[in-house]
């Protein structure tokens, strides 16, 4: 679980060198929205781009587990994205390869959560 939460730690610091550090050479990294990040080059482009108009407020793990080489985490994501904040609910499941991640992909709720009372809301 920790290349999971030095990678998060890193994005908070606005630190390409130390998300690059727990990746592979050939990772792929998928965000919720779509796009799909293949390769530590193209992870870097993408984390230079995007620190550019936004920044990571906090990102906090509320559960997580370890299945063999298998990272699951829960997180609470704030933000700011040219000059909006906002914030996600979500959850990252990512593989290892040897002590590296090679594979992640988060997936995100898409609507405020609540609890059902036996109809649906409109």
């Amino acid at each position: 679980m920790n290349q999971l939460r030095d990678y998060i730690t890193a994005w908070q610091r606005h630190d390409s060198a130390g998300v690059l550090a727990t990746l592979t050479d050939d990772c792929v990294i998928t965000e919720s929205y779509g796009p799909v990040y293949r390769g530590k080059q193209r992870v870097e482009q993408w984390m230079r781009t995007w620190l550019d108009d936004g920044s990571v407020d906090s990102w906090e793990i509320t559960t997580h587990t370890v299945a063999g080489n298998v990272l699951i985490a829960e997180w609470l994501f704030s933000f700011t994205w040219q000059g909006k904040p906002g914030t996600l609910e979500g959850a990252t499941v990512a593989r290892l390869t040897g002590d590296k991640i090679s594979y992640l992909r988060e997936y995100a709720t898409n609507a405020p959560l609540y609890d059902w009372t036996g109809a649906w809301r409109e």
